[in-house]
């Protein structure tokens, strides 16, 4: 079967006219038409019926629509494939990252361009939840943000660590004489967590949620460093992951407390659309990251 004339066929259909389907194909009109005539009489039957300036599909046409689309996908996809055979010398993937992740990624950023140095690897920075919702969009191939994603959620997902967090305050902290503070110590507690974009800030109220209870909020941010300003200053508790808070050399009168609640630990990992087409280098991106998973990353 001519895939020209399959492509033709389907463009015509999915436009219901010869025209907008040549217009689109970049193409004659009458050349649509011969391509849809030489496929029907390569079926050996009619697959349109014309309508003045729209198209019907027949029963047979209806069969071949269908298959056609699935055959066209599976032609564009080995073209994919082998295109980015040559993508794994030449080629370029977006990692979206979030701001408080990306000051642990040089390990594994240094790995991958060490074994792929034709490759362009480049890093968007957003909060979690957005990153989730470009790689749904397809605007990003892979990104990592805070595990676990829904289940219905339509990414799949791999584990690069698991961390505690860690509650941040001062002496006057009412949590300060507990030596395992957990969320229902923290009730009424005022309280300094990332944006709502954040992936953590949306498990961490998932987490007050379970129980009934409802975070006292007095400061939001999006940087990391502001919110433990706020938190030494007195202003409330910083609910921050502890890779990042043993990154810092914090002052002597700066507490700091595991928050004993596991079901709340900072889980970071990478997701994407299981079911789309991925990139070689994307995909060389995910194996260096599993390789580099049991290292002393973070």
């Amino acid at each position: 079967m001519d895939l020209r004339a399959l492509r033709y066929f389907v463009e015509t259909v999915r436009h219901s006219s010869f025209t907008q389907a040549a217009e689109h194909l970049c193409v004659t009109q009458s050349t649509v038409s011969k391509m849809v005539r030489q496929l029907e009489d390569e079926v050996g039957q009619p697959l349109l019926i014309r309508e003045g300036r729209g198209v019907r599909l027949t029963d047979a046409g209806r069969i071949v629509f269908e298959r056609g689309q699935e055959a066209l996908d599976v032609v564009k996809r080995l073209t994919q494939d082998v295109a980015d055979l040559g993508d794994l010398v030449r080629g370029e993937v977006t990692v979206g990252i979030p701001p408080m992740v990306n000051l642990f990624f040089p390990p594994l950023i240094k790995r991958f361009k060490e074994r792929y140095p034709q490759i362009k690897l480049m890093a968007q920075e957003a909060g979690g939840q957005v990153i989730e919702q470009r790689v749904l969009a397809g605007e990003l191939e892979v990104g990592v943000t805070v595990l676990p994603v829904p289940a219905d959620s339509g990414l799949a997902s791999t584990e690069l660590g698991r961390f505690p967090i860690c509650l941040v305050g001062t002496k006057a902290s009412s949590w300060y004489g507990l030596p395992q503070p957990t969320l229902a110590s923290l009730d009424q507690e005022p309280l300094l967590m990332f944006s709502e974009d954040y992936a953590l800030t949306k498990r961490l109220r998932e987490g007050f949620a379970r129980p009934g209870l409802s975070p006292v909020v007095v400061g939001q941010s999006g940087q990391w460093d502001f919110l433990l300003s706020l938190a030494m200053a007195g202003l409330g508790t910083a609910l921050m992951p502890e890779p990042l808070l043993k990154r810092l050399r914090l002052p002597d009168d700066v507490v700091i407390r595991p928050l004993c609640e596991p079901e709340v630990t900072w889980r970071v990992g990478q997701v994407w659309v299981p079911d789309r087409h991925m990139s070689h280098a994307a995909r060389a991106w995910l194996a260096v990251c599993a390789e580099g998973a049991a290292l002393p990353l973070f």
